[in-house]
Protein backbone atom coordinates (compact mmCIF):
# COMPACT_ATOMS: atom_id res chain seq x y z
CA UNK A 1 0.00 0.00 0.00
CA UNK A 2 1.24 3.25 -0.70
CA UNK A 3 1.91 5.76 1.96
CA UNK A 4 -1.02 8.41 0.37
CA UNK A 5 -3.72 5.53 0.37
CA UNK A 6 -3.29 4.79 3.87
CA UNK A 7 -3.58 8.11 4.68
CA UNK A 8 -7.10 8.20 2.96
CA UNK A 9 -7.78 5.63 4.83
CA UNK A 10 -6.81 7.22 8.36
CA UNK A 11 -8.66 10.53 7.21
CA UNK A 12 -11.82 8.59 6.10
CA UNK A 13 -11.63 6.90 10.13
CA UNK A 14 -11.54 10.17 11.07
CA UNK A 15 -14.09 12.09 9.16
CA UNK A 16 -16.63 9.29 9.73
CA UNK A 17 -15.97 8.63 13.42
CA UNK A 18 -15.66 12.31 14.53
CA UNK A 19 -19.41 12.45 14.35
CA UNK A 20 -19.81 10.49 18.04
CA UNK A 21 -16.55 11.49 19.49
CA UNK A 22 -17.32 13.93 21.92
CA UNK A 23 -15.73 17.17 22.45
CA UNK A 24 -14.16 16.48 19.10
CA UNK A 25 -12.35 19.63 17.88
CA UNK A 26 -10.16 18.22 15.15
CA UNK A 27 -7.27 16.04 14.14
CA UNK A 28 -4.21 15.61 12.24
CA UNK A 29 -1.16 13.20 11.50
CA UNK A 30 2.16 12.84 13.14
CA UNK A 31 5.13 10.57 13.32
CA UNK A 32 7.15 9.33 10.53
CA UNK A 33 4.70 8.39 7.76
CA UNK A 34 3.83 11.73 7.30
CA UNK A 35 6.63 12.75 5.83
CA UNK A 36 6.45 9.97 2.96
CA UNK A 37 5.44 11.19 -0.21
CA UNK A 38 1.89 9.76 -1.20
CA UNK A 39 3.44 7.80 -3.85
CA UNK A 40 6.05 6.12 -1.30
CA UNK A 41 5.00 2.21 -0.33
CA UNK A 42 4.15 2.47 3.42
CA UNK A 43 6.86 0.42 5.46
CA UNK A 44 5.08 -2.84 6.49
CA UNK A 45 6.42 -2.28 9.97
CA UNK A 46 4.91 1.26 10.31
CA UNK A 47 1.48 2.60 11.42
CA UNK A 48 -0.24 6.01 10.93
CA UNK A 49 -0.12 8.04 14.15
CA UNK A 50 -3.13 10.41 14.10
CA UNK A 51 -3.83 13.19 16.95
CA UNK A 52 -7.15 13.46 17.86
CA UNK A 53 -7.86 16.63 19.86
CA UNK A 54 -10.85 16.99 22.30
CA UNK A 55 -12.07 19.81 24.49
CA UNK A 56 -11.21 18.95 27.90
CA UNK A 57 -9.77 16.13 28.84
CA UNK A 58 -10.27 12.96 26.70
CA UNK A 59 -12.70 10.76 28.43
CA UNK A 60 -14.73 7.79 27.32
CA UNK A 61 -16.03 7.25 23.89
CA UNK A 62 -12.73 8.98 22.47
CA UNK A 63 -10.80 6.09 20.70
CA UNK A 64 -6.80 5.44 21.50
CA UNK A 65 -3.89 3.02 20.62
CA UNK A 66 -3.57 1.07 17.99
CA UNK A 67 -6.38 0.26 15.60
CA UNK A 68 -6.59 -1.80 12.81
CA UNK A 69 -8.92 0.02 10.22
CA UNK A 70 -9.54 -1.48 6.77
CA UNK A 71 -5.84 -2.99 6.70
CA UNK A 72 -4.20 0.45 8.21
CA UNK A 73 -2.80 0.06 11.62
CA UNK A 74 -3.60 3.28 12.77
CA UNK A 75 -2.21 4.63 16.12
CA UNK A 76 -4.34 7.09 17.69
CA UNK A 77 -3.69 9.49 20.81
CA UNK A 78 -6.62 11.71 22.20
CA UNK A 79 -5.21 15.22 23.10
CA UNK A 80 -6.93 17.64 25.21
CA UNK A 81 -7.04 20.96 23.60
CA UNK A 82 -5.98 23.15 26.63
CA UNK A 83 -2.35 21.39 25.71
CA UNK A 84 -2.12 22.81 22.61
CA UNK A 85 -3.42 26.08 23.09
CA UNK A 86 -0.27 28.25 22.24
CA UNK A 87 2.45 27.63 19.82
CA UNK A 88 4.87 28.77 22.73
CA UNK A 89 3.56 25.64 24.96
CA UNK A 90 4.01 23.46 21.75
CA UNK A 91 7.17 24.53 20.74
CA UNK A 92 8.73 24.61 24.17
CA UNK A 93 7.68 20.72 24.53
CA UNK A 94 9.70 18.29 21.94
CA UNK A 95 7.27 15.76 22.16
CA UNK A 96 4.44 18.45 20.87
CA UNK A 97 6.63 20.22 18.64
CA UNK A 98 7.80 17.36 17.07
CA UNK A 99 4.48 15.57 16.21
CA UNK A 100 3.40 19.41 14.95
CA UNK A 101 6.43 20.40 12.94
CA UNK A 102 6.31 17.13 11.40
CA UNK A 103 2.39 16.19 10.91
CA UNK A 104 1.25 20.32 10.38
CA UNK A 105 4.54 21.98 9.46
CA UNK A 106 6.48 19.16 7.38
CA UNK A 107 9.79 18.34 7.21
CA UNK A 108 12.55 21.10 7.88
CA UNK A 109 14.94 19.07 5.21
CA UNK A 110 13.74 20.57 1.70
CA UNK A 111 11.29 22.72 3.47
CA UNK A 112 7.51 22.95 4.53
CA UNK A 113 5.00 20.80 2.73
CA UNK A 114 1.62 20.58 3.05
CA UNK A 115 0.10 19.99 6.44
CA UNK A 116 -0.95 16.93 7.97
CA UNK A 117 -4.43 18.26 9.13
CA UNK A 118 -6.98 15.85 8.86
CA UNK A 119 -9.87 18.28 10.45
CA UNK A 120 -9.85 21.85 11.42
CA UNK A 121 -13.74 22.84 11.89
CA UNK A 122 -12.44 26.17 13.74
CA UNK A 123 -9.62 26.73 12.39
CA UNK A 124 -7.53 26.49 15.06
CA UNK A 125 -5.12 24.11 14.45
CA UNK A 126 -4.15 25.68 10.49
CA UNK A 127 -3.58 28.71 12.51
CA UNK A 128 -1.28 26.56 15.49
CA UNK A 129 0.83 25.03 11.78
CA UNK A 130 1.45 28.61 10.67
CA UNK A 131 2.60 29.91 14.19
CA UNK A 132 4.81 26.55 14.12
CA UNK A 133 5.96 26.47 11.01
CA UNK A 134 7.61 30.16 11.42
CA UNK A 135 9.14 29.43 14.64
CA UNK A 136 10.17 25.72 15.15
CA UNK A 137 13.57 26.35 13.99
CA UNK A 138 14.47 29.30 15.98
CA UNK A 139 17.66 28.42 17.91
CA UNK A 140 15.81 29.76 21.33
CA UNK A 141 13.09 26.89 20.81
CA UNK A 142 15.18 24.54 19.53
CA UNK A 143 17.29 24.97 22.71
CA UNK A 144 14.10 24.57 24.85
CA UNK A 145 13.17 21.51 23.34
CA UNK A 146 16.56 20.12 23.51
CA UNK A 147 16.39 20.62 26.87
CA UNK A 148 13.00 19.39 27.50
CA UNK A 149 14.03 16.07 26.38
CA UNK A 150 17.49 16.03 29.03
CA UNK A 151 14.98 16.91 31.74
CA UNK A 152 13.01 13.88 30.58
CA UNK A 153 16.21 11.90 30.93
CA UNK A 154 17.04 12.92 34.77
CA UNK A 155 13.12 12.38 34.97
CA UNK A 156 13.30 8.64 34.03
CA UNK A 157 16.05 8.30 36.22
CA UNK A 158 14.97 9.94 39.19
CA UNK A 159 11.58 7.70 38.83
CA UNK A 160 14.05 4.73 39.01
CA UNK A 161 15.58 6.29 42.25
CA UNK A 162 12.57 6.59 43.77
CA UNK A 163 11.70 3.24 43.50
CA UNK A 164 12.42 0.41 46.38
CA UNK A 165 14.89 -2.24 44.82
CA UNK A 166 12.75 -4.61 46.09
CA UNK A 167 10.01 -3.58 43.43
CA UNK A 168 8.72 -5.78 40.53
CA UNK A 169 12.26 -5.75 38.32
CA UNK A 170 10.32 -4.97 35.17
CA UNK A 171 9.05 -2.33 36.58
CA UNK A 172 12.25 -0.93 37.66
CA UNK A 173 13.70 -1.80 34.16
CA UNK A 174 11.37 0.66 32.48
CA UNK A 175 12.75 4.14 34.15
CA UNK A 176 16.16 3.02 33.33
CA UNK A 177 15.33 2.04 30.09
CA UNK A 178 13.64 4.74 28.60
CA UNK A 179 15.75 7.40 30.55
CA UNK A 180 18.87 5.70 28.41
CA UNK A 181 17.05 5.97 25.27
CA UNK A 182 16.42 9.33 25.33
CA UNK A 183 19.59 10.29 25.38
CA UNK A 184 19.24 9.87 21.67
CA UNK A 185 16.03 12.63 21.56
CA UNK A 186 18.38 15.10 23.01
CA UNK A 187 20.66 14.50 20.09
CA UNK A 188 17.78 14.40 17.33
CA UNK A 189 15.67 17.37 18.29
CA UNK A 190 19.19 19.21 18.38
CA UNK A 191 19.47 17.94 14.63
CA UNK A 192 15.78 19.09 13.74
CA UNK A 193 15.07 15.02 13.50
CA UNK A 194 12.15 13.53 14.28
CA UNK A 195 12.40 11.93 17.71
CA UNK A 196 11.55 8.54 16.77
CA UNK A 197 10.62 5.66 18.97
CA UNK A 198 11.28 2.74 17.67
CA UNK A 199 13.83 3.40 15.54
CA UNK A 200 15.76 5.75 17.68
CA UNK A 201 18.89 4.62 17.66
CA UNK A 202 19.25 4.35 14.06
CA UNK A 203 17.85 7.75 13.52
CA UNK A 204 20.17 9.00 15.60
CA UNK A 205 23.00 6.78 14.28
CA UNK A 206 22.18 8.39 10.48
CA UNK A 207 22.52 12.23 12.73
CA UNK A 208 25.54 11.70 13.90
CA UNK A 209 27.35 10.21 10.69
CA UNK A 210 26.10 13.18 8.65
CA UNK A 211 28.05 15.26 11.58
CA UNK A 212 30.78 13.16 11.50
CA UNK A 213 30.50 11.84 14.76
CA UNK A 214 29.61 8.15 14.21
CA UNK A 215 31.99 7.16 16.92
CA UNK A 216 29.95 8.95 19.31
CA UNK A 217 27.06 6.10 18.16
CA UNK A 218 29.11 3.00 20.14
CA UNK A 219 28.83 5.32 23.26
CA UNK A 220 25.33 5.14 23.12
CA UNK A 221 25.37 1.99 22.26
CA UNK A 222 27.62 1.07 24.69
CA UNK A 223 25.17 2.79 27.24
CA UNK A 224 22.10 0.70 26.49
CA UNK A 225 24.69 -2.42 26.84
CA UNK A 226 24.28 -3.74 22.77
CA UNK A 227 26.89 -2.60 21.45
CA UNK A 228 28.55 -5.80 21.69
CA UNK A 229 25.83 -7.89 21.08
CA UNK A 230 25.83 -9.40 17.47
CA UNK A 231 22.92 -11.00 15.17
CA UNK A 232 22.78 -14.33 16.36
CA UNK A 233 22.17 -12.87 20.26
CA UNK A 234 19.94 -10.40 19.29
CA UNK A 235 17.96 -12.72 16.77
CA UNK A 236 17.98 -15.37 19.46
CA UNK A 237 16.22 -12.50 21.72
CA UNK A 238 14.09 -11.99 19.64
CA UNK A 239 12.84 -15.22 19.32
CA UNK A 240 12.01 -15.80 22.99
CA UNK A 241 10.31 -12.12 22.70
CA UNK A 242 7.88 -13.75 20.27
CA UNK A 243 6.77 -16.53 22.35
CA UNK A 244 6.03 -14.08 24.92
CA UNK A 245 4.58 -11.46 22.93
CA UNK A 246 2.01 -13.90 21.48
CA UNK A 247 1.36 -15.44 25.35
CA UNK A 248 1.05 -11.71 26.50
CA UNK A 249 -1.66 -11.01 24.19
CA UNK A 250 -3.91 -13.87 24.36
CA UNK A 251 -3.99 -13.40 28.23
CA UNK A 252 -4.87 -9.41 29.03
CA UNK A 253 -7.27 -8.22 30.84
CA UNK A 254 -6.30 -5.69 33.27
CA UNK A 255 -6.25 -2.06 31.66
CA UNK A 256 -3.09 -0.94 31.16
CA UNK A 257 -1.97 2.16 29.22
CA UNK A 258 -0.10 0.22 26.10
CA UNK A 259 -2.34 -2.81 25.92
CA UNK A 260 -3.17 -1.85 22.55
CA UNK A 261 0.87 -1.99 21.83
CA UNK A 262 0.71 -6.48 22.94
CA UNK A 263 -1.82 -6.90 20.11
CA UNK A 264 -2.55 -9.12 17.23
CA UNK A 265 -2.58 -5.81 15.72
CA UNK A 266 0.04 -4.33 16.48
CA UNK A 267 2.72 -7.46 16.17
CA UNK A 268 4.14 -6.01 12.74
CA UNK A 269 5.21 -2.90 14.39
CA UNK A 270 5.98 -4.53 17.72
CA UNK A 271 7.75 -7.62 16.49
CA UNK A 272 7.89 -7.70 12.58
CA UNK A 273 9.53 -4.38 12.89
CA UNK A 274 12.22 -5.62 15.08
CA UNK A 275 13.13 -8.35 12.77
CA UNK A 276 13.32 -6.03 10.05
CA UNK A 277 15.79 -3.95 11.86
CA UNK A 278 17.91 -7.46 12.65
CA UNK A 279 17.80 -8.89 9.18
CA UNK A 280 19.24 -5.44 8.21
CA UNK A 281 22.24 -5.20 9.81
CA UNK A 282 20.70 -3.15 12.46
CA UNK A 283 20.63 -5.70 15.19
CA UNK A 284 22.00 -3.08 17.88
CA UNK A 285 20.05 -0.80 17.30
CA UNK A 286 16.65 -2.67 17.31
CA UNK A 287 17.59 -3.96 21.12
CA UNK A 288 16.16 -0.54 22.72
CA UNK A 289 12.60 -1.86 21.19
CA UNK A 290 13.05 -5.31 22.23
CA UNK A 291 13.52 -4.95 25.84
CA UNK A 292 10.68 -2.20 25.63
CA UNK A 293 7.80 -4.41 24.44
CA UNK A 294 9.56 -7.35 26.64
CA UNK A 295 9.34 -5.27 29.57
CA UNK A 296 5.71 -4.48 28.84
CA UNK A 297 4.53 -8.37 28.47
CA UNK A 298 6.11 -8.84 31.52
CA UNK A 299 3.96 -5.89 33.39
CA UNK A 300 1.17 -7.98 31.23
CA UNK A 301 1.90 -11.39 33.06
CA UNK A 302 2.61 -9.77 36.62
CA UNK A 303 -1.27 -9.01 36.29
CA UNK A 304 -2.84 -11.21 34.22
CA UNK A 305 -0.98 -14.75 34.07
CA UNK A 306 -0.60 -17.30 36.59
CA UNK A 307 3.63 -17.83 38.85
CA UNK A 308 4.41 -20.53 36.59
CA UNK A 309 3.80 -18.66 33.65
CA UNK A 310 5.29 -15.50 34.76
CA UNK A 311 8.41 -17.41 35.93
CA UNK A 312 8.65 -18.96 32.57
CA UNK A 313 8.95 -15.68 30.60
CA UNK A 314 11.01 -14.01 33.41
CA UNK A 315 14.24 -16.15 32.96
CA UNK A 316 13.77 -14.91 28.91
CA UNK A 317 12.95 -11.64 29.88
CA UNK A 318 15.92 -11.76 32.45
CA UNK A 319 18.26 -13.73 30.34
CA UNK A 320 18.14 -10.56 27.83
CA UNK A 321 18.85 -7.82 30.45
CA UNK A 322 22.06 -9.52 31.65
CA UNK A 323 23.72 -9.80 28.07
CA UNK A 324 22.78 -6.00 28.71
CA UNK A 325 24.93 -5.75 31.63
CA UNK A 326 21.85 -6.08 33.84
CA UNK A 327 21.81 -8.68 36.57
CA UNK A 328 19.83 -6.47 39.49
CA UNK A 329 18.81 -3.57 40.96
CA UNK A 330 22.31 -2.84 41.51
CA UNK A 331 23.08 -2.98 37.99
CA UNK A 332 20.09 -0.85 36.88
CA UNK A 333 21.18 1.93 39.42
CA UNK A 334 25.12 1.91 38.56
CA UNK A 335 23.88 2.04 34.40
CA UNK A 336 21.81 4.92 35.59
CA UNK A 337 24.72 6.76 37.52
CA UNK A 338 26.16 6.10 33.74
CA UNK A 339 23.41 7.59 31.73
CA UNK A 340 23.60 10.97 34.02
CA UNK A 341 27.62 11.04 33.60
CA UNK A 342 27.08 10.68 29.59
CA UNK A 343 24.10 13.27 29.81
CA UNK A 344 26.62 16.18 30.08
CA UNK A 345 28.44 14.81 26.46
CA UNK A 346 25.61 14.83 25.27
CA UNK A 347 24.18 17.93 25.85
CA UNK A 348 27.53 19.24 24.51
CA UNK A 349 27.52 16.91 21.47
CA UNK A 350 23.63 18.61 21.13
CA UNK A 351 25.84 22.16 20.92
CA UNK A 352 27.79 21.04 17.80
CA UNK A 353 25.03 19.38 16.13
CA UNK A 354 22.66 22.64 16.80
CA UNK A 355 25.46 25.49 15.45
CA UNK A 356 26.28 23.40 12.76
CA UNK A 357 22.54 22.28 11.73
CA UNK A 358 21.20 24.10 8.19
CA UNK A 359 17.98 25.68 9.16
CA UNK A 360 18.47 26.96 12.38
CA UNK A 361 18.24 30.84 12.88
CA UNK A 362 18.16 33.06 15.29
CA UNK A 363 15.30 35.05 16.84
Amino acid sequence: MLAGEARAIAREWVVTGSRAWPGFHGAYFIGSTSFRPDDAPLDPASDIDVVVVVTGEPGAGIPSGKILHRGVLLDVTPMARERIATPEMVLANYHLAGGLAGGLAGGLAGGFRTTGIILDPAGDLSRLHAAVARQFARQDWVVRRRDHAADRVTGCLDALDAMDPADPFHRQVVPWLFGTGVLTHVLLVAGLRNPTVRTRYVAVRNLLSDHGRLGFHETLLTSLGSAGMDRDLVAHHLDLLTVAFDAARHITRTPVPFASDISLAARPVAIDGCRDLVARGDHREAVFWLAATFSRCMTIFAADAPPETFGRFDGDYRALLADLGISGPADLRRHATGVRRLLSDVQGLSDTIMAATPGIHDA
